[in-house]
Parts: C-alpha cells; sequence; structure tokens
C-alpha cells in the first residue's frame, strides 16, 4: 500500500470516527443525573439574546457538550484503569484503592482548624449547655485504619485527639476509635456501616449513663441493593456496588421524626431517598440543619442533643431506645447563634459527634 492510499484511508477513518462520535451524540438522549458522581448534568441551555451577548449560553453549552459526550461514564473508567493498573500510579485525584475499600487522602493535620473546632464547642457549651451532662467524641475516617501502615500520606490522629483534648472545656471525652475498625466501614464510602455500630452504642451508653440493654436492642434488618458510595464516581474504576444495610424495630418504626427546614413530619428511614443523588440520605433524610426524633415507646424522660455530622443520622436511631427524645443538630447549615430560637435547653445530655475529617476543616461549621 503506497503512502497516498495510506494517507486516504487515515483521513477517512477520522472522518468516519467524528461523524460517527457526532451521530452518536445527536441521537442519545441527555442523562439527567450522574449516579456515580452524585450531581445533576448539565442539561441544553435555554436560548435568550442576553444569554448570546453575555457569552452565558456557550459558557453552559460548553459544560452540557462534556457532561452529556457519549461513552463519557466508559472513558472516565478507561481513565482510571489506566492510571492504576498501567501507570501503577498510587492514586488518582486523591483517591486510592486498598484492601477492597476506595480511600480519599486527607493531608496534612490542620492543627489551627481542630483548636477551631474545640473553640466553637467551648462556645456553644458556654452560652446553651451550663449545668447540663456534655460529651465529646471523635470518628475516625477511613484513613486512619490503612493510610499510614501502607505509605500514604495520614493525619497524625494521635495529634489531633490530643489538641481536642488540651482545648475542649468541662466535657467527658468518649474514645471510639477503639471500637471501630475498617470492615464497619463501606467499601465505596466514607461513612461507617450502621449494621456494625454496636460497640460504638455500648461505648456511647456506657460513658453516658445509659442501661446497657441500649446496646442489646435487637432489631430486623432491612438490605437496599445497589449502593454506590461518595468514592465510586470519584475513583471511577469498575468496582462492584455494595449493599446497603438498615436497623428497624417497633419502636423505630413509631418514632416521629420533625425536620425544621421544611416544616414537616416523617419517619426514620427515607427509603425514598434510596436510589437517588446520594443514597445515604436514607438515615434522617441526609443533610439537615436541625431535626428531632420522638420515641412513643420510650420509658423514661431523658432526651439527647447531638451536634453532628453525616454519620450522626446513621447512629442516632440505635440509641432511641435510651431516650423520649433525641435532636440532631448540624452546625454546618445551623448558626451557632441562633440555637436558642429553636431549641430549649434544660437538662438534656448533650454529644457533639464528629469525624476527623470535619475537625480538619472546621471553617465548614458556623
Amino acid at each position: 500500500m503506497n503512502d497516498t492510499i495510506k494517507n486516504k484511508v487515515v483521513t477517512l477513518a477520522f472522518l468516519l470516527v467524528l461523524v460517527g462520535l457526532f451521530l452518536l451524540n445527536l441521537i442519545s438522549p441527555p442523562q439527567a443525573i450522574s449516579f456515580s458522581e452524585r450531581r445533576k448534568l448539565q442539561q441544553f441551555p435555554a436560548f435568550s439574546f442576553a444569554k448570546l451577548v453575555n457569552r452565558k449560553w456557550f459558557k453552559e453549552f460548553e459544560r452540557y457538550s462534556l457532561d452529556q459526550f457519549f461513552g463519557r461514564e466508559q472513558l472516565r473508567q478507561l481513565k482510571a484503569v489506566t492510571v492504576f493498573h498501567l501507570f501503577r500510579q498510587k492514586d488518582n485525584n486523591g483517591i486510592y484503592f486498598l484492601n477492597g475499600h476506595l480511600f480519599k487522602m486527607e493531608y496534612p493535620l490542620r492543627e489551627q482548624s481542630v483548636i477551631k473546632a474545640a473553640q466553637k464547642f467551648n462556645n456553644i457549651a458556654q452560652t446553651y449547655l451550663q449545668g447540663m451532662n456534655v460529651f465529646y467524641a471523635i470518628i475516625p475516617d477511613k484513613n486512619y485504619f490503612a493510610a499510614a501502615p501502607n505509605g500514604y500520606p495520614a493525619l497524625d490522629y494521635r495529634r489531633l485527639v490530643e489538641l481536642m483534648q488540651q482545648n475542649i472545656e468541662k466535657m467527658q471525652y468518649i474514645d471510639l476509635f477503639s471500637c471501630l475498625s475498617l470492615s464497619d466501614y463501606y467499601r465505596t464510602d466514607l461513612h461507617w456501616r450502621q449494621e456494625c455500630l454496636q460497640p460504638v452504642v455500648a461505648q456511647l451508653a456506657h460513658s453516658i449513663g445509659l442501661p446497657p440493654t441500649v446496646a442489646e436492642v435487637e432489631y430486623t434488618t432491612v438490605v437496599k441493593y445497589p449502593f454506590y458510595g461518595a468514592y465510586f464516581g470519584q475513583a471511577a474504576l469498575p468496582l462492584a456496588p455494595e449493599e446497603l444495610i438498615y436497623l428497624t424495630n417497633a419502636a423505630i418504626e413509631d418514632a416521629v421524626v420533625y425536620y425544621y427546614d421544611n416544616k414537616e413530619y416523617g419517619k426514620v428511614y427515607a427509603a425514598e431517598k434510596f436510589g437517588q443523588i446520594d443514597s445515604y440520605d436514607l438515615f434522617l433524610s441526609g443533610a439537615v440543619a436541625l431535626l428531632t426524633i420522638e420515641n412513643p415507646q420510650a420509658h423514661t424522660d431523658r432526651e439527647l442533643i447531638i451536634f453532628r455530622d453525616s454519620y450522626g443520622s446513621s447512629l442516632a436511631p440505635l440509641l432511641l431506645a435510651g431516650y423520649r427524645k433525641i435532636t440532631l443538630v448540624d452546625l454546618r447549615y445551623l448558626a451557632a447563634n441562633k440555637l436558642g430560637e429553636f431549641i430549649e435547653f434544660k437538662n438534656q445530655d448533650v454529644l457533639f459527634l464528629y469525624n476527623t475529617l470535619i475537625l480538619n476543616h472546621s471553617e465548614m461549621l458556623s
């Protein structure tokens, strides 16, 4: 085959690829949501003369073209597989795969952030919690169990706990590090698995002074599948999904949840959330600034206030056996100086429960 024929073949092949991709993108229906990335995808932008003049339409169209490109998910997977297996890199955009789990690197320890978190907790305690039983606990992120031993950058977790203990005032520390292992976390997500939290519940019950029976309650397990965690889409690796299991019983089913955001009542488990952008929102409807759970079957008048992040959504139902009412506060969405407008602080137990990632980025707390 002479050079002329070769050039024609290459040119023709190139044109066929261009035309083929154009036609495939033209006939492929636009997708509304990327479940792997857990976000809404850009749709074809509405046209207006004003958007044309200020070039906003072109920017939206560019995002639309990137989001709706044919085979986009497969190309992301190809890139990730190439990075990990061909180039043998240890991470892809900060995500690494180890022992069957996906992790997101968190480094270095931001000491001032941890100190500021402690100060924020102190300010709340001094303003609202005088004379009350106040505790704090730290949830280790998954990296605690795998990063440093396998050569990945890691936080100095001992130093983080030390900083909290040095700066927290008049609160009792509850150690949860010893209650957890890597198997207690989802493979593709950052969160802990609710069905593995009995040791955590036992530790909290013992430290707070609840009856030991709180950690011995029997539950029915409900299995939901498939669950794609937060790191699944970020890693873009062709991994199998996993099960999401939640625990329930008559008391949990009868419990009444009040969501202050939309002033509506609901259930502990929002089953309709599973299969949406973030299936972990099944637990107490996900990110909510303020909510209460009332337990009609309670044999006590004790109440609990938990200042928490998303980990608290799956833990709180397991503490219902010890309380008539549990209030969950997320300081990422509710300013501390507004707490008195919504909560009557009296003689509740109080628990500050935050994972190490939040403490290392306490600017998220208002």
